[in-house]
């Protein structure tokens, strides 16, 4: 396989788990660290960005919300928007930060876009939370190998 197409595998794994499809782009990075033929700040930034462009959807679909609610692939359930929500108003943009949680982490990106989060305040901290996850996965995995 091409550096390209691993790379490329990375990307759309990491992406595809910040959106609607119930995926985890964890293990994926850490079979890539463990092979050990990539950079490792290679492979997180990579992860990186295919998540938080992920996250970016999340927040479009929340700013189009109103329209999409009703959808039946609509990728969070009313519920989980409702804690989102009240998690949001309390904690207000900081609770971005928890934007790499599983379970409420795509609800939260959700929110920041129905509650009209500016897009720069809103990418800088899901690319704070991104990557300070993959980088404490590269090194407790990294920790492991050695």
């Amino acid at each position: 396989m091409t550096d390209l197409a691993v790379y490329a595998g990375l990307f759309l794994v990491a992406f595809a788990a910040a959106t609607i499809l119930p995926m985890q782009s964890e293990a994926g990075l850490v079979v890539l660290i463990l092979a050990k033929q990539y950079p490792v700040l290679a492979l997180i930034a990579v992860a990186t960005v295919g998540n938080v462009l992920g996250s970016a959807v999340n927040w479009l679909l929340g700013v189009g919300i109103e329209r999409l609610r009703g959808k039946r692939w609509f990728p969070v359930s009313q519920p989980a928007l409702d804690t989102a929500q009240r998690w949001y108003r309390r904690y207000g943009k900081w609770s971005l930060l928890l934007s790499w949680m599983p379970v409420v982490g795509d609800p939260i990106t959700v929110v920041a876009g129905v509650l009209r989060e500016p897009f720069p305040i809103f990418l800088l901290l899901v690319t704070i939370a991104k990557t300070a996850r993959y980088g404490v996965l590269a090194a407790a995995t990294l920790g492991v190998m050695s």
